[in-house]
């Protein structure tokens, strides 16, 4: 890991790790109020999509003293791209936070050939864009946040040794509720933002049915939303992604782990509810 940087954000710190995978990420590690004046460990909670997600989600760090809300102290940890490959984020993260063997739908291809047709990509971009869903490692990314950084954020930090969450939005709610279905470890908590289950035969879908039977013991808790525009407006591709998301909760159902989801409907379309399905994450979550 690199030596830590004080950011832009406040009371936020940047450093740059190289994982052993090769992949180099760069981390912004956020501070709740009035965490220089106490001993206390806190829980971490991690947010992918660093590059876009950090400045949305890092200034809800404040809701912990809100007198309105009963949000428990955590610190934050986000995680994106480093140097030249932050600006190729939009790609990346496809790379890092879709499971393996992700089909890519034929509704996908055509969105993305939409984007370039309209403007909104260039060819270069919507080549990158597929080759990089062609060869998904969320497996490695999460072998990275689990074994590599988090360890390392424990001999750096006041660190509990229990609460902590992980979130994520779009693929990053794909990766949330892949690593979820996996049981990784060190996270208690588990945010989906409008998880991008963009097949009808995603890998997903495998690792529900094979979920083993629920014990008595107390499971991490996966927190699950949805928009109201992608479930009701004309976007095909979210209309899509919102239909799999209803059957991923249908079947988690099935499968009796009812008690371990919780769901909310945002009124928010899939670019602004973002910051609102973290935030119904911490309310939800990570409340006193």
């Amino acid at each position: 890991m690199s030596e830590i940087l004080h950011g832009c954000l406040p009371d936020t710190e940047y450093f740059e790790a190289t994982a052993q995978s090769g992949h180099r990420y760069g981390v912004w590690v956020t501070t709740p109020p009035g965490y220089a004046d106490s001993t206390d460990p806190l829980p971490l909670i991690y947010v992918v999509d660093g590059n876009w997600a950090v400045g949305l989600t890092a200034p809800l760090i404040v809701t912990q003293a809100d007198p309105y809300l009963t949000i428990t102290p955590y610190i934050q940890v986000s995680v994106g791209y480093a140097g030249e490959e932050a600006a190729a984020w939009a790609h990346l993260r496809n790379r890092d936070l879709v499971p393996p063997g992700e089909p890519v739908s034929d509704e996908m291809v055509a969105t993305v050939a939409s984007a370039r047709d309209t403007g909104a990509m260039t060819q270069e971009q919507a080549d990158a864009y597929l080759a990089k869903l062609a060869d998904t490692q969320a497996d490695r990314f999460l072998d990275f946040l689990t074994n590599e950084l988090h360890p390392g954020l424990q001999s750096r930090l006041r660190v509990s040794e229990s609460g902590h969450g992980l979130f994520g939005y779009s693929y990053g709610g794909l990766f949330t509720l892949y690593a979820w279905l996996r049981a990784a470890a060190p996270f208690a908590t588990f945010g989906a933002g409008t998880p991008g289950v963009a097949s009808t035969d995603s890998q997903v879908f495998k690792l529900i049915e094979a979920l083993p039977e629920r014990s008595a013991d107390a499971a991490p808790r996966l927190h699950v939303t949805l928009n109201e525009s992608e479930l009701l407006g004309g976007i095909p591709i979210y209309r899509t992604l919102a239909r799999n998301v209803l059957s991923v909760v249908e079947e988690l159902h099935g499968k009796g782990r009812s008690q371990d989801v919780s769901r909310a409907l945002l009124h928010e379309t899939h670019v602004t509810g973002l910051q609102a399905s973290f935030l119904s994450y911490l309310k939800t979550c990570h409340a006193r």
